[in-house]
């Protein structure tokens, strides 16, 4: 991966984008993505926008979600402990005795979720997951009032692990669900930033709010209403230990980007994706769904009327856990391969089903 790539996607991940909260990272986002587009611009709740080749036919939708899940301030205590709801898919058994930060008008706010020390509990019998409302933090003080004078109910809150190498090209971070999408879409447009004799307007998108319910995804692609939409968001990766393979899929991590087959992916744009895959040498996996994938796209397409849409994955370790792992070279395959889907549209090409 380029330096400057690779800066931007540390800085990316590292950025807290809690659902609901997303500014800070959507605004590192639009600052990296902005040389590559003819305009950018952001709507009433936060999802951004990159365009190019304005005016083209069709217009593509690249999209992603900028948002990570997270926690929110719920109830002070009289002692000043926080307690917390959810922002997304916590685990509230993983996130007991992680190192928090409250983010706070008046500043971040450093906090540790309480943990039991095993001397002070009960040894018999199995141990029962806690519930995430059975999580506290203790941010070192002494009263409630205290506690108030550096935040309110309401204050997001997000782990502080960050982005690290593990080893080659395998990248660890608390939060690449889904920075790892924004930072693609982003990167496509640079790779289409010099391409002359599109056809397409390409019009990339860090949406908001999919942790909590797909809700930016439905407000940006019923405004753009794009002919085609792609979207990127992680899978999981089953190439570890305890995971049914029969149950969940072969998907490995360094093997590719995964395109989900059925449902709202769309068959025409699922097999103009796997054309291009294979003119462009880029190595995929593939996964199915049933009813639904559990990603924006979910949504995109059946807003309006319908809009063509395919899924692209990127295998995942460890998914919502403060160790998410993936690799880069599985990453770089995905904006390359959204760049070379922009460059195979015909002017006017329209997606139906062949009846």
């Amino acid at each position: 991966m380029r330096p400057e790539s690779l800066e931007f996607l540390k800085t990316l991940v590292n950025t807290p984008s809690p659902s609901g909260h997303e500014s800070r990272g959507q605004r590192v986002w639009l600052d990296y993505v902005t040389p590559f587009a003819d305009e950018t611009y952001w709507d009433a709740y936060g999802n951004c926008v990159a365009v190019k080749n304005k005016g083209g036919s069709p217009r593509v939708m690249l999209a992603a979600h900028a948002d990570e899940i997270a926690m929110t301030v719920n109830f002070i205590s009289e002692e000043g402990f926080i307690y917390v709801r959810r922002l997304g898919g916590v685990d509230a058994a993983i996130t007991k005795a992680q190192r928090v930060c409250i983010h706070s008008k008046k500043g971040p706010v450093k906090g540790v979720v309480g943990n039991v020390a095993p001397h002070l509990t009960k040894s018999d019998g199995d141990h029962k997951a806690p519930k995430i409302h059975d999580l506290f933090i203790d941010i070192g003080v002494e009263s409630r009032k205290e506690a108030e004078k550096l935040l309110r109910v309401g204050d997001p809150i997000t782990l502080t692990d960050e982005f690290d190498l593990l080893r080659n090209d395998l990248a660890i971070a608390r939060a690449f669900d889904n920075r790892i999408g924004t930072f693609a879409v982003a990167e496509a447009m640079r790779l289409l930033s010099g391409v002359k004799g599109l056809n397409a307007e390409v019009c990339a998108v860090s949406n908001i709010m999919e942790e909590v319910g797909l809700l930016g995804a439905r407000q940006i692609a019923y405004s753009l209403n794009p002919g085609v939409a792609l979207v990127v968001d992680v899978t999981h990766a089953t190439d570890y230990p305890t995971v049914s393979k029969p149950q969940h899929g072969d998907i490995k991590i360094g093997g590719g980007p995964a395109l989900t087959h059925g449902g709202c992916n769309h068959p025409g744009v699922v097999a103009q994706l796997e054309a291009v895959a294979k003119k462009e040498n880029i190595k995929l996996q593939h996964e199915a769904m049933s009813s639904s994938s559990g990603t924006d796209t979910d949504v995109i397409f059946w807003t309006r009327g319908g809009i063509p849409s395919a899924l692209i994955s990127l295998p995942n370790r460890y998914m919502h856990s403060p160790v998410e792992l993936v690799s880069l070279k599985d990453l770089l395959r995905i904006p390359q391969l959204m760049a070379a889907f922009c460059r195979s549209i015909k002017k006017g090409q329209e997606f139906k089903v062949h009846i």
